[in-house]
């Protein structure tokens, strides 16, 4: 499979804070997390000072190109009957490290949800975590900006959160007090799980798309593999020379990949702990000076929605894409000081945070995924590698089934 020869990605837009804001304990400018909703109807960014910003997608017409058009189920209910749906803000009260959408929930959660919480009105069920410096979890109505539950029980900052995609409304968090921690919020937030065994901050945990495992990653060398089942811990992956402190999963669970301060990805298979790729961030200029060891430290990294790509941000001030099949980076974009990339769930587009507060949305490449990746993605959304490798087929067809080749 061979990747189209990629443009540099283009900025479409920048956003910054609205207003200043006094300087306290509180106040932290970072913006630590971004993310679209599920369905590409909302953008949510922690722009520093406490505040997120729930934004519709798209933005204004005229900072995005024709066909990055949000394919939102909302949208269309909104039209007929509540108007556009507006930008909110919301005051978290603590500087907010992460942030997560839930997915559209089935009927029997929305259901589930509406008689836990017969208060609030059932308009879409779509919802946002906020996790906090001081260890709460706010979940909020996106629709209304309403309010709907604090979660206690993290001792420390809450650095990241992540629901499971099936839309059971279970939602896991990472914290620096060196565990992770499982709540359900059909049963009013009820936390069902402790998982232990860290001995660093938590900075990262990421659920499967098949909801069959979660992958943490804490200031340390190895990450954890956990059984979303029965949240024991399944492996740990050793490979990297320093902090890992970003994970991802590829859209059809066959890949893991992992960001370290070793200026490493790795590209795992989940199901064996096999190493299948490193991706090295070399420094397209030489440093200034000798101290500067860790300028290609890396700080996020995540798969494009078809999974042939990956995007990362390193501390060298880029912003990298990635295509599967090669070992360098197709395409950069210079960006300064950035934390924090993800992609829009239709693909085109790259967001990315800043230590100043800002998010900025980059072009990203657009493919038609080739047949075979197609059948692959399809096969393996619900075969595991083991499952393949026991298929009476080819070993050349299940070496690309497995991902061994491209």
């Amino acid at each position: 499979m061979l990747s189209p020869v990629s443009e540099e990605p283009l900025l479409l837009a920048e956003l910054k804070p609205g207003r200043p804001h006094q300087f306290d304990w509180k106040s932290s400018c970072e913006t630590w997390s971004v993310a679209f909703s599920p369905d590409g109807s909302w953008f949510a960014w922690s722009q520093g000072h406490c505040i997120v910003k729930l934004i519709p997608w798209p933005l204004e017409e005229q900072f995005i190109p024709k066909g990055f058009e949000a394919k939102s189920r909302s949208s269309k209910n909104d039209t007929k009957g509540r108007g556009s749906p507006k930008e909110k803000t919301l005051d978290c009260g603590q500087i907010v490290w992460g942030l997560a959408f839930s997915p559209w929930p089935s009927p029997p959660s929305r259901k589930l949800w509406a008689r836990h919480h017969p208060q609030v009105p059932d308009i879409s069920c779509l919802i946002l975590a906020t996790g906090l410096n001081d260890g709460q979890i706010k979940i909020w109505e996106v629709q209304t900006g309403l309010l709907l539950l604090n979660l206690s029980g993290h001792q420390d900052v809450v650095r990241d959160l992540s629901f499971t995609p099936s839309g059971s409304l279970i939602l896991v968090s990472a914290s620096r007090d060196k565990t992770l921690r499982i709540w359900d919020l059909n049963k009013h937030g009820k936390q069902i799980q402790v998982l232990s065994g860290h001995l660093q901050w938590v900075y990262c945990c990421s659920i499967s798309p098949d909801c069959s495992m979660l992958c943490s990653a804490a200031g340390e060398k190895s990450v954890f593999l956990w059984s979303m089942r029965s949240y024991t811990l399944i492996r740990k992956l050793e490979g990297h020379q320093s902090s890992v402190v970003s994970c991802d999963f590829s859209p059809d669970s066959a890949l893991l990949v992992t960001a370290s301060y070793d200026t490493n990805v790795i590209m795992w298979d989940p199901y064996t702990g096999e190493r299948l790729r490193f991706l090295h961030h070399t420094q397209l200029d030489p440093p200034m000076d000798d101290s500067d060891v860790h300028i290609s430290s890396l700080r996020s990294v995540c798969f494009s929605p078809e999974g042939l790509y990956l995007a990362t941000v390193a501390d060298d001030r880029l912003l990298r894409i990635w295509a599967l099949e090669l070992k360098t980076p197709i395409a950069f974009a210079p960006m300064t000081n950035g934390l924090c990339c993800t992609f829009f769930p239709h693909g085109g587009v790259i967001a990315t945070g800043t230590r100043d507060g800002h998010v900025q949305f980059w072009t990203a490449p657009r493919v038609l995924s080739s047949l075979k990746h197609l059948c692959r993605k399809a096969l393996r959304s619900f075969l595991t590698t083991y499952q393949v490798l026991a298929l009476p087929i080819p070993k050349k067809m299940k070496e690309f089934l497995t991902y061994r080749t491209f």
